[in-house]
């Protein structure tokens, strides 16, 4: 969960959000380390008044200032390029929960279960208990178990969404017509907050989504439940 004046990405819930944090450090590493090798030339260039003439002329100098950036690029683009493979995989996933972007709310549909589906709503503020996040809390939650991989079909009903957790590394569009698939591990249990990420339009701000790591037995326990209900 994220707090005030926070400056790093949020505590990772899933394998796949340790290796984007991993490679945020790495990559700004290395932008720190160019910046500052820049800003030493910049204040050396300009404090200095002696010319070397064999640096206004160099073979050396030009050779190693084309190549340099060619191997910090790949230093970048292949652990990208891994992670990148790393999120599009999905090896038999032992839950499969199809998400529907609505105006405005969120609905659910337990696939693996004939009657299993509920619609996502925004708590309102007066409804919300002590401890409750406003603007994040909703009225069902999206529970899954934990340590288990999890495929997310995500559409829409009427305009463009987007589906978003960050603790949990996915933000995947949906869109009306288009059937968008993304996939995922909880690491721990807990309550891993989100919000429709869709810029443009009235209410997206307004579509929370909570997504409840539990145990496999307390899943079980909570489907049960929900599908007396249903």
């Amino acid at each position: 969960m994220a707090h005030p004046s926070q400056l790093g990405l949020q505590d990772a819930a899933s394998p796949v959000m340790e290796e984007l944090i991993h490679f945020h450090d790495h990559a700004l590493m290395i932008v720190f380390l160019i910046s500052t090798l820049v800003l030493y030339i910049i204040v050396a260039m300009v404090s200095t008044k002696f010319t070397n003439k064999f640096i206004l002329d160099s073979q050396e100098i030009e050779i190693v200032w084309t190549i340099l950036p060619a191997v910090i690029l790949i230093m970048i683009a292949l652990p990208s390029l891994r992670i990148l493979y790393l999120m599009d995989e999905i090896n038999d996933p032992h839950l499969t929960v199809k998400a529907v972007g609505h105006q405005w709310y969120w609905s659910y549909e337990y696939s693996d279960y004939e009657t299993l589906n509920f619609d996502s709503y925004m708590t309102p503020t007066q409804d919300l208990t002590p401890g409750q996040f406003r603007l994040l809390e909703t009225d069902y939650r999206m529970v899954v178990p934990m340590e288990s991989p999890i495929r997310v079909l995500i559409t829409a009903d009427d305009v463009i969404h987007s589906w978003a957790v960050p603790a949990l590394g996915i933000k995947m569009d949906a869109v009306p017509g288009r059937l968008n698939q993304a996939s995922f591990i909880t690491a721990r249990p807990g309550m891993f907050y989100g919000q429709c990420s869709e810029i443009w339009g009235a209410n997206h701000s307004f579509m929370p989504i909570v997504v409840e790591a539990a145990p496999l037995q307390h899943f079980e326990n909570w489907s049960s439940l929900m599908l007396e209900k249903a």
